[in-house]
Formats: structure tokens, C-alpha cells, sequence
């Protein structure tokens, strides 16, 4: 059994099953000087910051010919898919919908909703378009890892008590075995990622683990199930 490094306690690698890396919400808007989350008065520094360690562990699961799953949170023009209460919250100046300064605020298509461009997905990866904060809400992604056989999953993106812990809790009632990197994740307020990473590894792992990203590679480089990839 080949096992990675982790809190709160060493996290197996399948002997028969398949992983794959779940990479949320890494978006223009989010990450940018001159996006929503900077007009909302957000460090944007600070999600920045893990782009290097991030584009690293992709590269990684690219030179291994393991999957990536990519997700946007975005809606339709006419926001007929955005959940209420997504619309009903917020109080500031600029609200989904509205004219920001890389177009309108999580909309498809919009300037801003793009993937920053050092993670951009390659031809051939997943991008799963999402209305709401878990990546399995109204998508494709439980039938995309079921015909996969995917069972493992590797969380990383923005933000960590948000999008991220949502899909995390969302995946681990579906049955998937999850692991969140620790420096491949981030939030605007450090003490809510801190929170995060202790709550999902409490009580014995209650819903998952979480490990640096290079232990994440070091354990996978030595990983040799019997029926890994296609």
C-alpha cells in the first residue's frame, strides 16, 4: 500500500482505483488586481501567492497522465441558473451580475470568469462550470468520476472555507476519498483556511486529509496500482 504523508494520519492510494486533481475556482476575478474580489476590498496577494506551488502539482499530474478537473463558478447571461440565495446576499456595490472591471461578475464567458493563464487547462482536461459553491451542485462532476472510476480525489483553488470545503464535504457524503492540499489552497482570511484545514481533519479525519503538495508528488511517484490509468 503506498501511502502520502498527511494530517491526520497517512492518506492510501488505491490499489485498483483511480485519482484525480480537482482544481476550484481559479478565475480572473478572484486572483486579479482589478477584479471582483479586489473591488471588494480583498487581498488578492494573498490567493495569488499559491500559483507557483499549484501550477507545480498540475504539471505534476499532467507528466503522470493522471486527470484534472477543472471548475468555474459562473452563471448564464441571464442568471436563470444562480441559486436565490447567491442572489438575494451581498450588500456592496457590485453583486453577480454587475459591470466589474473584467466584464460582468461571474458570468460565462465574461473576461474575468476565464482560468488565469499559468493554469489554463490543456486540451483533453475537464472544466466543470458551476451555479453554485460545491463543484457537484447542478454538474456533471459525480457522473464524470463515476465513469472515470475515479475515487481518490486531490482538492486545491479559492477559496479554502468556501468552494473548496463545500466540494470536499460534497465529495466525501458521495463516498470519495479526499485530501486537501494544504499550500495549493488559500483564502482572503488566513484564519478562515486555518480553520478549514483543522475542521476537515478533525476527529480522525471526519472529512478527509490534507498534506503539502509535495508529499502529494513524492507519494504518487511511487504509487503502482494495478489499474491507474486508462
Amino acid at each position: 500500500m503506498t501511502t502520502i504523508a498527511a494530517l491526520p494520519y497517512e492518506y492510501e492510494l488505491p490499489e485498483s482505483g483511480k485519482v484525480a486533481l480537482i482544481v476550484i475556482d481559479m478565475q480572473r476575478d478572484f486572483l486579479e488586481p482589478g477584479g471582483f474580489g479586489d473591488a471588494l476590498g480583498n487581498n488578492v496577494s494573498l490567493l495569488q501567492a499559491i500559483v507557483p506551488t499549484l501550477k507545480s502539482l498540475i504539471e505534476g499530474f499532467r507528466s503522470m497522465g493522471l486527470p484534472i478537473i477543472h471548475t468555474i463558478e459562473c452563471h448564464q447571461p441571464d442568471l436563470s441558473d444562480c441559486p436565490p440565495a447567491k442572489l438575494k446576499r451581498g450588500k456592496g456595490n457590485l453583486t453577480i451580475g454587475s459591470e466589474g472591471g473584467m466584464g460582468r461578475i461571474l458570468v460565462k464567458g465574461e473576461v474575468g470568469n476565464g482560468i488565469i493563464a499559468d493554469l489554463a487547462p490543456l486540451p483533453g482536461e475537464f472544466v466543470i462550470h458551476k451555479p453554485g459553491k460545491g463543484a457537484f451542485y447542478a454538474t456533471t462532476l459525480d457522473s464524470i468520476l463515476k465513469e472515470q472510476g475515479i475515487t481518490h480525489l486531490f482538492i486545491t483553488g479559492v477559496t479554502t472555507e468556501v468552494c473548496v470545503q463545500t466540494t470536499m464535504r460534497e465529495a466525501n457524503d458521495r463516498g470519495y476519498e479526499c485530501l486537501m492540499v494544504e499550500d495549493c489552497t488559500e483564502s482572503y482570511f488566513p484564519e478562515f483556511k486555518q480553520a478549514t484545514l483543522e475542521m476537515v481533519r478533525a476527529q480522525g479525519g471526519i472529512v478527509g486529509w490534507t498534506a503539502i503538495a509535495a508529499e502529494v508528488l513524492n507519494g504518487l511517484k511511487h504509487w503502482q496500482p494495478a489499474k491507474a490509468l486508462v
